[in-house]
């Protein structure tokens, strides 16, 4: 079905986290549920319905907190959805995160057979998000989740992730976070400069055109599957030690390893993208909602400035000459961290557990998050670097390698080690208000 012009948002039905940025600084928890029974699962849907809040009401002066709700495929089938509409939901969903380890990269460390419980078991059925701007607030929303689950027995929360925004506002890593998140068709908020015009709401909600032009395939009964999305939801252990090591054994100085800190992420710690800054951080451009994100990669064709194996120029390739559509595989990307920092200078593992709960929201599964996670950020074929994975997030097992262009003779590091560890994960489907109501009616 090709569609010849997009109809309005209806942000009165579309779940706020897809298309509102979360404030500064932000606390929250995600709450992981089994239905035991199928009765009570519709209960809760129901509450959720007039609980969950909605694009429309994003951060308003009354509404202290965000809640919002998924559901896996397991959890559909333990709500007792017909068949019929069950098998309208795309393989990769139905299948679940697990099924697919492979394929992301998800292996060795990484493999489901590591994943903590209940993860990639069958046991989540269902996620609460709740987000705040400070614990006050995140006490009102958390209370609301207590009032929705309150005498429904036949749930039990198998899993509680809580998550907050560092001091500092960056990752475990050092980074800043939150930057580069692709501009919406028609949310109504104000975007900043980026790299390049908006994307098709399609992109990020069923019922919308998307970038070719087309309805992406969604849900039946369109009651529900409209205004719906796919999200997977990843928890992510950082090796931090482990890579400051490896920036310390393989530089010379301080100013050396800050250098080749960027040149693996794409980006000084400040957030200053490396292609504006080349040789020195800048914290002032790192700062600027108007310049950080806004830049193309047409002055460095060959990675000279920020190589095209870099975390960031590999995860949007932007201008980039790649093979493939870039636009075909943008993400919005809801990042948050978890467990305690590392301390500043540490070179050696104090053994927390710390790192990213990563949220990948958007209506295609495959062209979107596994295309990125297997072809751009473990497979170099697609930009010339052959068997090259992203040495930040990629799938390496110590013998990776990195390569650094330069003049005359290029750099290339070896034993790139694997970072980050999938802690476990999994796939959901964030249904609309009305498709929340739909659910909860469906006859017993």
């Amino acid at each position: 079905m090709t569609a010849t012009e997009a109809p309005p948002l209806q942000l009165d039905e579309i779940q706020g986290i897809v298309l509102r940025d979360r404030p500064s600084p932000y606390v929250g928890t995600y709450i992981l549920l089994r239905v035991d029974d199928p009765g009570a699962g519709r209960e809760l849907m129901g509450r959720l319905a007039e609980l969950v809040d909605s694009a429309a009401n994003w951060w308003q002066p009354d509404l202290p907190a965000l809640l919002n709700a998924g559901l896996t495929y397991r959890g559909l089938e333990a709500l007792q959805v017909p068949p019929a509409a069950l098998n309208t939901f795309p393989d990769e969903f139905r299948q679940g995160m697990a099924a697919r380890a492979e394929f992301i990269g998800d292996t060795g460390e990484s493999a489901p057979a590591r994943w903590e419980p209940p993860f990639g078991t069958g046991q989540v059925h269902v996620v609460l998000s709740l987000l705040a701007a400070d614990q006050e607030s995140l006490a009102v929303v958390v209370e609301r989740a207590r009032k929705a689950l309150a005498q429904l027995p036949g749930l039990q929360t198998v899993h509680r992730q809580d998550f907050y925004q560092l001091s500092t506002g960056r990752t475990s890593f050092g980074y800043k976070d939150g930057i580069g998140n692709p501009a919406i068709e028609g949310n109504g908020a104000e975007s900043p400069p980026g790299d390049g015009s908006v994307l098709k709401a399609g992109e990020f909600v069923l019922g919308y055109p998307d970038e070719t032009g087309n309805l992406p395939p969604m849900p039946q009964p369109a009651e529900l599957g409209r205004n719906g999305t796919f999200v997977a939801w990843r928890k992510l252990h950082t090796r931090v030690a482990a890579f400051r090591r490896y920036l310390h054994d393989n530089s010379d100085s301080p100013e050396e390893e800050s250098l080749l800190a960027a040149k693996i992420v794409g980006r000084w710690q400040s957030g200053a993208p490396l292609i504006l800054a080349p040789e020195h951080d800048d914290p002032a451009l790192g700062a600027d909602a108007q310049r950080n994100n806004g830049f193309r990669y047409e002055s460095d064709p060959r990675g000279a400035i920020c190589p095209h194996g870099a975390h960031a120029r590999r995860a949007n390739p932007r201008d980039s000459e790649i093979i493939g559509d870039i636009r075909l595989h943008h993400m919005i990307r809801r990042g948050t961290n978890y467990g305690p920092p590392l301390p500043a200078g540490t070179l050696d593992d104090d053994g927390a557990d710390r790192g990213i709960v990563f949220v990948f929201i958007g209506s295609h599964l495959d062209r979107q998050f596994e295309f990125v996670k297997s072809q751009w950020l473990n497979d170099g074929h697609f930009t010339g670097l052959d068997q090259e994975k992203d040495p930040l997030t990629g799938d390496n097992d110590g013998t990776g390698i990195f390569t650094i262009p330069q003049h005359p003779i290029r750099r290339r590091l070896h034993g790139v080690e694997r970072f980050v560890i999938t802690r476990g994960g999994e796939y959901f489907f964030l249904p609309s208000l009305s498709a929340l109501r739909w659910l909860a009616n469906l006859a017993a």
